[in-house]
């Protein structure tokens, strides 16, 4: 029997997680969802945004499903983020975000950037010296090489339905010489064990450029933390928008955490119009995970015909509520 761990967090994560669960459920026969808390209103009652029964959860399930959270921007003290204390506790080192077109109005883009997740500068080196602010920037060999054979598996998985799967290397490496230019040389290393897969490489501000102007040039794309985290969301953004782009979090250790790429939208909390589709990508990512690519393909089939049929958000340029884009989806299925 199959046990997903549901996290709604805050504010429209505790709209959109449970429409994804009920999608799980309609495909899943059998299927145990199990809730559990974090985020902010999880800090304020509790004094911790990751209790350790949450931790517990995540990990006797076979797979989590994380929706939003929110925390002043300024930080707390004592308040740490959930999800990035997840991807640390479980080693979570590959954040995968795909892109494609669901949109007439959408160019043509099928993409996938696999992102480095736990360093960086995201890696929490962080520090004041008087008037001055210093964040340490890491990089290590083990952490590129790793996230480097992610990549090209993934390459190999998609294997575009036209010429040879193909990965190009984003980084800055003509500047950050000596921290990106080991990003690079471990790329470049791993690529020599895929000979099947097309190898390329562009400067982070290039890639950003040509993501905008061409987008179907790319097929996977492997970069730093940082790098990744921009341009996941500007391919998000040729696509739909946030609202409709999952992501998720894997690693070597038996847990994956899957999430939508919005956060908590506090302006539309409680009005019953948040866009459940990205978090109902995100499940079906996390079936394929499982190793149920059929029931995935259902999913996505479910949620392009109930986007072609005109029932959508107003995020992207429909009318319609949460629950009856939910509603429409698990018609379809």
């Amino acid at each position: 029997m199959t046990t997903i761990c549901l996290i709604p967090g805050d504010g429209v994560g505790r709209e959109v997680t449970p429409a994804a669960g009920r999608v799980l459920a309609a495909v899943l026969q059998g299927v145990t969802l199990t809730s559990a808390d974090a985020g902010w209103d999880c800090f304020e009652r509790t004094g911790t945004a990751l209790p350790d029964a949450t931790v517990d959860a995540v990990n006797r399930a076979d797979a989590a499903l994380f929706g939003a959270t929110q925390s002043p921007s300024g930080g707390a003290p004592g308040y740490a983020s959930p999800i990035l204390s997840l991807r640390k506790r479980f080693n979570l080192y590959a954040n995968l975000r795909p892109t494609r077109r669901m949109l007439p109005t959408d160019p043509e883009i099928d993409l996938l950037i696999v992102r480095e997740n736990t360093e960086g500068l995201y890696s929490g080196r962080e520090r004041r010296e008087g008037d001055t602010a210093i964040a340490e920037r890491v990089i290590t060999r083990a952490a590129s090489l790793r996230i480097a054979e992610r990549a090209y598996q993934e390459a190999r998985l998609r294997r575009r339905a036209a010429g040879t799967p193909k990965v190009t290397v984003v980084h800055k490496a003509n500047v950050l010489k000596v921290s990106d230019g080991l990003f690079r040389e471990c790329c470049l290393e791993v690529a020599c064990d895929y000979p099947d897969v097309q190898t390329g490489e562009m400067l982070v501000d290039a890639a950003a450029m040509w993501l905008a102007r061409d987008p179907a040039r790319f097929d996977v794309i492997v970069t730093t933390n940082l790098f990744g985290d921009i341009l996941s969301d500007l391919a998000a953004g040729l696509a739909g928008g946030l609202g409709i782009a999952p992501s998720a979090n894997v690693g070597g250790d038996g847990v994956a955490v899957f999430e939508p790429v919005h956060g908590s939208a506090p302006d539309i909390e409680g009005k019953g119009v948040a866009n459940p589709i990205g978090a109902i990508l995100s499940a079906a990512m996390m079936l394929d995970h499982l190793g149920l690519s059929g029931e995935a393909e259902r999913v996505r089939r479910a949620v392009q015909a109930t986007l072609d049929g005109g029932i959508a958000t107003p995020d992207i340029g429909g009318t319609a509520t949460t629950a009856e884009v939910t509603g429409g989806v698990l018609a379809r299925l």
